[in-house]
């Protein structure tokens, strides 16, 4: 890191914060990960089998559910669970502020679309708009921890106690983050997790859906494995969504460290947020209440009437300072073209539009170091006082 004190940005010439970048995150296989997965080459057993079975017994324990099923990735995880719980027709409020498979794999299933608008500090599903846009046709509320931080689980449990509504936790992002001292797998009828390469817990493509209800595991197990009972016996319409021992022994593997990463995660947020609190122009995530975050992303905002750029420029001139930047989300849902014939409901979703505009991630994952952390905070109040109105 360079010790040079000038003010000069670096997309202006001066001298960038960090002589070599930041890592945004940190992915791979360690020599362990590599062991587990050749352990299973070499025994010929590929298939899901003993690998698969122990991940899902090991993670649902760890996440506070009863029930894992492994499945191929995310994305089918979410299919799995909205057609366990599902009928086509059905309406379901979703946030707009998510990423698309929240809502895409709903649409699979034939569900009726509502948006419902997100908390600006917190970024999550705002529990007052989901009770607004619930009609006699509501049916379900889909929501995700978003960034790995938990909604307001109390909320939206009260509300769906009330309405009479299933409840789904889009938890892609969420491996580890826990409400009101539970693992979040306690909540809801079921959770979704991904394992995409870039996850808290990644293992290159995998998924997994949690459940405390043993006829509920059933139904999703069926629908995992072409319905089948018994060898080709078939009592219902299902899918290939099987996982595969290699990528269950990654995840077994992974899930050995995985508390103590989550836990490095939470100190690097905590450090973050006592820094960025004093910095006049920048906000950062604020978590809900009662909840513990898994930090997958620590996503901030700019506040666009105190700085005289857009949040492209103040990404750009972070990047040059050797903090690299991403931006989740450019659009809300309702913006995105696969949803046009929902596009009317954007005017109803107005925080996650400005979210869109504002929203930018920073650096955090488990190697990061304390010196790091400080001078990715140095570099944002470098930037926010150059641009400073």
């Amino acid at each position: 890191m360079s010790t040079a004190t000038s003010e000069t940005l670096a997309i202006n010439g001066g001298t960038p914060t960090f002589e070599q970048p930041v890592p945004f995150m940190a992915v791979g296989l360690t020599k362990k990960d590599i062991a587990a997965a050749n352990e299973v080459l070499e025994s010929g057993m590929l298939r899901a089998a003993s690998k698969c079975a122990a991940f899902e017994e090991k993670f649902a324990e760890a996440s506070d559910a009863q029930i894992g099923l492994t499945c191929a990735n995310g994305t089918c995880a979410l299919q799995l669970a909205y057609g366990a719980l599902l009928e086509p027709g059905d309406e379901v409020i979703t946030p707009a502020w998510t990423y698309i498979a929240t809502v895409s794999m709903l649409v699979a299933a034939g569900a009726k679309v509502v948006f419902c608008d997100c908390l600006e500090d917190s970024y999550q599903a705002d529990p007052k708009d989901i009770e607004k846009k619930i009609t006699d046709r509501t049916k379900a509320i889909a929501v995700t921890h978003l960034y790995g931080i938990p909604v307001d689980i109390d909320a939206i449990q009260a509300i769906a106690d009330k309405h009479g509504l299933k409840v789904i936790y889009d938890s892609a992002q969420a491996h580890l983050a826990e409400y009101n001292g539970k693992g979040i797998g306690a909540y809801g009828d079921a959770c979704t997790y991904s394992f995409y390469a870039t996850k808290n817990l990644g293992t290159g493509e995998g998924g997994m859906v949690t459940v405390n209800d043993e006829s509920l595991a059933k139904t999703i197990g069926l629908l995992r494995s072409h319905g089948e009972t018994d060898k080709y016996l078939h009592e219902s319409i299902g899918f290939n969504y099987r996982m595969n021992d290699i990528t269950g022994a990654i995840g077994l593997s992974k899930l050995e460290t995985l508390k103590d990463e989550t836990d490095r995660r939470r100190a690097v947020a905590d450090l973050y947020a006592q820094r960025i609190d004093a910095i006049d122009g920048v906000e950062r995530p604020v978590p809900t209440k009662g909840s513990n975050p898994a930090w997958h992303l620590y996503t901030c905002r700019v506040d666009l009437d105190a700085l005289s750029c857009s949040r492209d420029e103040f990404c750009a001139a972070l990047n040059k300072e050797g903090v690299p930047t991403a931006v989740h989300y450019p659009k809300p849902l309702t913006m995105q073209p696969a949803f046009k014939d929902l596009a009317a409901q954007e005017s109803g979703t107005p925080v996650s539009v400005k979210l869109s505009s504002t929203v930018f991630c920073i650096p955090i994952h488990q190697n990061l170091t304390d010196e790091q952390v400080n001078g990715v905070c140095d570099a944002i109040a470098k930037v926010t006082d150059a641009y400073r109105k």
